[in-house]
């Protein structure tokens, strides 16, 4: 049998409403209560190094983390809730810093709600910047495809294999290449 040391826990009568993600939480592997889970355990869940793990915890990213009586980290499924919250903060490309900063703001409590909105904000406009160059970047990949699927396209409708490039075509070459085409 395994002793947990704890610590102890605060209920409020009227709770306000908990900082969760939008999105519903992940399925657990065991129900709350009986959720005490090795550093091994985590890893294999999250796909995180234990090295990830430990210096989340000596950054301050994560809270504390009980310890069995041989001093080994469990993990909860708050526990594991809040990587998953993490993981997503680093999509997104905040900074560890922010990450750090942002865990703080929670552990100080409800009074650093507009803190945290400003902080949440700000990297949701950093992420739609990000999507609005990647969206970008996306049509210039579509219009390369189509180009080079027409061209292979007409080139297999003449019985030509299709010629090496050695060059990516230029605006103007594009347009010559259109017109040659239209005009067979």
């Amino acid at each position: 049998m395994t002793v947990l040391q704890t610590t102890p826990v605060t209920i409020e009568q009227n709770p306000t409403p908990a900082d969760v993600c939008s999105a519903p939480p992940p399925r657990h592997p065991r129900p709350d209560g009986q959720d005490s889970y090795t550093i091994s355990e985590v890893v294999a869940f999250t796909g995180l190094t234990a090295h990830t793990l430990r210096w989340y915890e000596r950054i301050g990213l994560m809270s504390h983390i009980d310890r069995s009586h041989t001093g080994q980290r469990r993990y909860s499924n708050r526990d594991l809730d809040w990587l998953d919250l993490v993981g997503k903060l680093r999509l997104t490309g905040m900074p560890v810093a922010d990450m750090v900063r942002y865990a703080e703001l929670v552990r100080a409590g409800d009074h650093t709600f507009g803190e945290r909105y400003e902080l949440l904000e700000n990297t949701r406009r950093d992420v739609r910047a990000r999507i609005a160059e990647l969206q970008d970047t996306l049509a210039v990949l579509d219009r390369k495809i189509t180009f080079y699927g027409d061209a292979t396209r007409a080139q297999a409708h003449e019985g030509r294999r299709p010629e090496p490039q050695h060059h990516e075509p230029l605006h103007h070459e594009t347009l010559h290449h259109e017109a040659e085409r239209t005009a067979r």
